[in-house]
């Protein structure tokens, strides 16, 4: 069973996502089980426990919002099913920490519709029954929510390109969501930030979170030792690797000599002669025209840089 917390109809963009902060939606599911190509964990932490709200809708998103409907039209058309929108934020009364704001109801069927907008380069993604992992949850996690028997996802693909098809309700994957999400929601209770992961995603987030230094020192605990001895050894080993991969390399060369191709089986290896490539001289520039090259001068965002010797 679920109720209505929050109708979005006639509310503001600003109003709809403070509404998302007061527990864990599909999207924010993905992320916390790491299975978001976007979003980390500790992203998803830090949007529940700041109250700070991001307006800024990306490019993608942006599409998204706006071909909703001419998704959700499609798949009434081309499956004969009757959609209807519903603009409420819903929460489960027995595990108030999920929440779902669904894209569509699907008439005469116990399921929803979510409608998605996706790049041609991942197509393959879509690829007979496969939807994308962080849609897969996403879709679970409404069931979680509504109690319903499945869920359809409809896509258009690089804009020329309509799939759709029909998620089933698979409770072990179901229980996993209502498990970790109440794990995950005494951290953002407890203002415990969860682990550090090795996603990019992850990196990302603390880049973020910590994006300048003050210049001060301490002292790390002995339970860092061991990771610093595994960092070099990866170091290490990487740039074994790398020699090795560059010596292959050259074995190959010596052996094309002025071929461009040779092949092996199923395998070819290629050494292609490329154009010269043209690159502007920015010191030069500097020197002969200073004070037009102060007016080009482009100052990026605080980064840091990681070194462990």
């Amino acid at each position: 069973m679920y109720k209505k917390i929050f109708d979005s109809k006639n509310a503001t963009r600003e109003e709809w996502l403070k509404a998302r902060k007061l527990g864990l939606g599909g999207s924010d599911m993905a992320a916390v089980l790491g299975l978001s190509p976007w979003r980390s964990p500790i992203d998803v932490w830090l949007d529940k426990t700041s109250d700070a709200v991001e307006e800024k809708e990306s490019e993608p998103m942006y599409w998204g919002n706006v071909l909703e409907e001419v998704v959700a039209q499609e798949f009434a058309k081309r499956s004969g099913y009757k959609v209807r929108n519903n603009n409420f934020t819903l929460q489960s009364e027995e595990y108030p920490y999920l929440l779902a704001n669904i894209d569509r109801e699907i008439l005469g069927l116990d399921a929803g519709l979510e409608c998605k907008t996706a790049n041609a380069f991942k197509a393959n993604e879509w690829d007979g029954d496969n939807v994308p992992d962080a849609y897969y949850i996403q879709c679970q996690h409404y069931m979680a929510v509504t109690g319903k028997s499945s869920w359809w996802i409809a896509a258009l693909i690089g804009g020329n390109t309509f799939v759709y098809k029909e998620i089933k309700r698979n409770d072990e994957v179901i229980q996993a969501i209502i498990d970790t999400g109440a794990e995950f929601w005494e951290l953002v209770k407890n203002k415990t930030m969860p682990a550090p992961d090795d996603t990019k995603q992850c990196e990302n987030a603390l880049k973020k979170l910590y994006q300048k230094s003050n210049g001060q020192s301490v002292e790390l605990p002995a339970n860092y030792g061991n990771m610093i001895i595994d960092y070099l050894e990866i170091k290490n080993q990487l740039s074994e690797l790398e020699t090795k991969k560059r010596g292959i390399e050259n074995v190959m060369k010596d052996f094309l000599k002025d071929n461009e191709r040779a092949t092996y089986g199923e395998h070819f290896v290629s050494w292609k002669s490329t154009k010269a490539r043209e690159t502007f001289d920015a010191k030069a520039f500097k020197n002969d025209y200073p004070e037009l090259h102060k007016q080009y001068i482009k100052v990026g965002e605080p980064s840091r840089r990681m070194d462990i010797k």
